[in-house]
């Protein structure tokens, strides 16, 4: 057996050993509370229906898509500014700081004052655009910075020696060797930008979304329906980090990380 094959084989079983872990503990442990079953779970997708899940997870993809663009486009725009004008980055490494360190729930009604919710029933919401992109900014951003300081001071020296400037070593070189820690950052940013949508909704004056079918959920005590959103939310985020994932093999195959 390969060592592929042999990855996807334990993370299999992992899985599976998560779901008889659940089960167990729903039986047992959890049996008076409201903690539903696999079964459970799986019947209320049946029920339910995909056009329930469709019509939710569209427009926070969408936010969540939207915010991811413009948040990593201003990390990595502002990350190229730091290389050019290095006497910037002080302020704006600051500004990233503050982003991160600031509690989303905080800014959230802050955001939505500001930029209203959505226009309509399925319209994608501003504030958690904005939301989704302040969830993934900071990261791109360092990570950004630090990649394309990792490049080769040789090369650097060879493009400055033929008549090259900051931008040409930029270009050239430095974005180049930033590849896999930009496609890292993004790796991480994806999972973010979908989390923060989906908090974004909670004020975001949104009517249809991940986040108004958990609160209509948790209002009836459908606790079924309220995991499976869960689940699903975590499967669309898996998708956007394992996307990165396999563009870095493929766009990145000399990084250590991208051959693993």
């Amino acid at each position: 057996m390969s060592e592929r094959l042999r990855g996807y084989a334990f993370g299999a079983a992992g899985l599976l050993g998560l779901v008889a872990l659940w089960w167990l503990l729903q039986a047992t442990v959890f049996a008076d509370k409201l903690v539903p079953s696999p079964w459970g779970v799986l019947t209320t997708y049946g029920d339910d229906g995909f056009t329930f899940y469709r019509n939710n997870f569209t427009s926070t993809v969408e936010e969540s898509l939207r915010g991811f663009a413009y948040g990593n486009g201003l990390a990595l725009l502002l990350a190229s500014v730091v290389l050019l004008v290095p006497q910037l980055e002080r302020v704006i490494t600051q500004i990233a700081i503050i982003s991160y360190c600031i509690p989303l729930v905080a800014i959230t009604p802050i955001l939505y004052v500001v930029l209203g919710g959505a226009d309509g029933v399925g319209e994608p919401s501003p504030t958690a655009v904005a939301l989704a992109a302040v969830s993934c900014f900071f990261t791109t951003l360092v990570g950004a910075v630090l990649g394309f300081r990792s490049a080769d001071p040789a090369s650097l020296d060879v493009v400055s020696v033929y008549g090259g400037g900051r931008f040409q070593q930029l270009r050239k070189v430095q974005l180049v060797s930033a590849l896999p820690a930009i496609i890292s950052s993004l790796q991480i940013a994806a999972p973010a930008a979908f989390l923060g949508a989906v908090l974004g909704e909670y004020i975001g004056g949104v009517d249809r979304g991940v986040a108004p079918a958990l609160i209509n959920a948790a209002q009836n005590l459908n606790d079924e329906r309220a995991w499976g959103l869960m689940l699903v939310s975590g499967l669309v985020a898996g998708v956007g980090y394992g996307f990165f994932s396999v563009l870095a093999r493929f766009v990145t195959p000399w990084s250590k990380g991208a051959a693993s």
